[in-house]
């Protein structure tokens, strides 16, 4: 039998596996529990309008929450009728889907009412105010004819000035970096009031009187925004809160966000012991390729000496400036062909993939990044945000180049688009379970991106040009460690920073020396850090479960074990944790 066909097999069989599960399994329980499930997403999203929006559920596309003590009591208020709600339902008697949207939902339910009640963001974090972004994406998506979209973003914007208004209110000596954060942020995002706005405007069928109310409004909202980042600008702010959230609030936020069968000092120690490991599986291939390229020059014996030495070497191989976001949209075919080659996953070449220019309201967090359709708008584009160079200094610019050079680059496409992001949201979004897309867990979101890369060069990415080699060369793999240092390091950081006090003196010394980044890179990240808990830590974490649970599958199924199925098994079931993925594919297999 052909590989192929030993695949389509083993696919074919975990299918009639999970549909005989999910048929059998279901008890008047999990019946009653489903008709639960779908009054309590249609009451998510009157309490939450913009999270619909974001997910392409569009009843509520002319509402804008105004961010007041009004608006915090009702999401308590629902957040505690729905954890009461949860009570009425046996969990043992649920089948193992609905167990799993059963802990999802209750984990949001209590991460909300944390979040307001004890971490209490929105008192200290001036750029969780922000309009722009939902307003972007009426103009963006082509989700309902352009004058509609356009009607409801006229409704929408009456809401602005009371919604800065209140946010004003309700700041309380903000942290200085998540201020200087907000003043960007909403700066940049002026020009989808003004720029993009027109620009649909002069496209859609209404006529000069309504194009002339929606332009007045928006110039209203403008005004709105500006006196927001000028009131920000000149706040006596004498006693600002510190960036860093503290252990206490920091392990929690991690039990919530990252929902691991490990704790945050757990994931922080595994990845202290896996840059170790890194560190000598690179200065191996340091050893090998040192001949070769650095003929005649003497190997420094310090180890982190000689493999940085080579990696810059390495890095040499880069774009210029002007073909970085060319460079990239290049390489996204490659990467398709390549997976179909090696039959490594179905990929849906049916739904779009655009690359573009990071939006200004986006900028200041990372280099690139997906924005992706929701559940709801299953056809939607999904965009493939690049940083612009533009304005850098030649300097800036070069460091920020060498650090994504040649082989980083094809690992970036890996992990923000296929099969990463891109493609493992597109699967998300075909879950039958709503639940799951909507309450996606980053660490298997992120987990699943950072596994990808690493499946990748295991079969043969990179090894002649990104294409059909049967083994990725020795200089992949050590780019590849490099790479794989930056999530390693990022939890190492992230949980240092925020629950050790570590400075950026020592921040830049385990990015620069450490984890081999360039200064620029190294830079964005402490600034990262700086205006966000947690998240960088889903990436090492989702990575380590999803990759010792394919170790683990693979030696309780041996020879019956397939790639393929695996992965789409895996992906089957949306965005969920995956320490409840790995429970009910072990069942699967029993």
């Amino acid at each position: 039998m052909n590989k192929i066909s030993r695949s389509i097999i083993v696919v074919f069989s975990l299918l009639q596996i999970n549909q005989a599960f999910a048929g059998n399994e279901l008890t008047e329980t999990d019946i009653k529990f489903s008709n639960y499930k779908e009054r309590f997403v249609k009451g998510l999203w009157k309490v939450y309008p913009a999270w619909a929006s974001s997910v392409g559920y569009h009843n509520y596309d002319n509402v804008l929450t105004v961010p007041d003590e009004k608006s915090r009591l009702i999401e308590t208020a629902f957040c505690m009728m729905h954890l009461d709600s949860l009570k009425n339902y046996n969990l043992s008697s649920l089948s193992d889907d609905n167990k799993t949207d059963y802990h999802l939902i209750e984990n949001q339910l209590k991460y909300a009412i944390w979040g307001i009640q004890e971490q209490k963001a929105y008192e200290w974090d001036p750029s969780g105010y922000n309009v722009s972004g939902n307003f972007a994406d009426m103009l963006t998506n082509d989700y309902d004819k352009l004058e509609a979209r356009l009607k409801h973003f006229y409704e929408k914007l009456a809401y602005v000035p009371t919604y800065y208004a209140e946010a004003k209110k309700n700041i309380k000596n903000p942290t200085k970096e998540h201020t200087a954060l907000a003043i960007e942020q909403n700066t940049g995002g002026i020009s989808v009031f003004e720029t993009d706005l027109q620009d649909a405007l002069k496209k859609s069928k209404l006529d000069a009187g309504e194009k002339a109310n929606i332009t007045a409004r928006a110039a209203t909202a403008v005004a709105a925004i500006k006196n927001y980042v000028e009131w920000l600008k000149n706040l006596d702010n004498t006693k600002p809160r510190s960036f860093r959230l503290g252990k206490e609030l920091y392990d929690k936020k991690f039990e919530f966000e990252i929902q691991s069968g490990y704790n945050a000092q757990q994931i922080y120690e595994k990845a202290v012991a896996h840059k170790a490991e890194l560190h000598e599986k690179m200065f191996e291939l340091t050893t090998k390729l040192w001949p070769k390229y650095c003929k005649g020059k003497v190997m420094p014996s310090e180890k982190l000496t000689a493999v940085k030495q080579m990696i810059e070497v390495l890095s040499k191989n880069q774009v210029k400036p002007d073909s970085f976001q060319s460079a990239i949209t290049k390489q996204l075919p490659q990467l398709t062909a390549f997976i179909k080659k090696k039959n490594l996953i179905y990929i849906d070449s049916t739904k779009p993939l655009v690359v573009r220019k990071e939006p200004a309201y986006m900028a200041g967090v990372a280099g690139a990044s997906i924005t992706s359709p929701g559940p709801y708008d299953k056809n939607g584009k999904t965009y493939y945000n690049v940083g612009s160079l533009q304005g850098w200094s030649a300097e800036r610019a070069e460091s920020y180049l060498r650090e994504y050079n040649q082989y980083i680059l094809q690992i970036l496409n890996i992990h923000e688009a296929i099969p990463g992001h891109y493609t493992q949201l597109v699967y998300a979004n075909q879950s039958p379970s709503i639940i799951k897309a909507i309450l996606g867990n980053n660490a298997m979101i992120e987990g699943w991106a950072v596994y990808a890369e690493r499946m990748m060069i295991e079969n043969g990415y990179g090894g002649y040009n990104g294409m059909f080699s049967t083994e990725s060369s020795p200089e992949m793999w050590l780019m590849y460690y490099k790479w794989n240092l930056r999530s390693t390091c990022n939890t190492i950081l992230d949980y240092s920073v925020h629950t050790k006090n570590m400075e950026q003196k020592e921040a830049m010394e385990l990015l620069v020396k450490e984890a081999f980044q360039q200064t620029a890179e190294a830079e964005g990240k402490w600034k990262r850090v700086s205006v966000s808990q947690v998240q960088l830590c889903c990436y090492f974490t989702g990575y380590t479960e999803i990759y010792d649970f394919r170790q683990e599958l693979k030696n309780k199924m041996q020879e019956k074990f397939n790639l393929k199925a695996f992965h789409e098994q895996f992906l089957s079931y949306g965005s969920a944790p995956v320490k409840y993925i790995r429970e009910m594919m072990l069942q699967q297999v029993k």
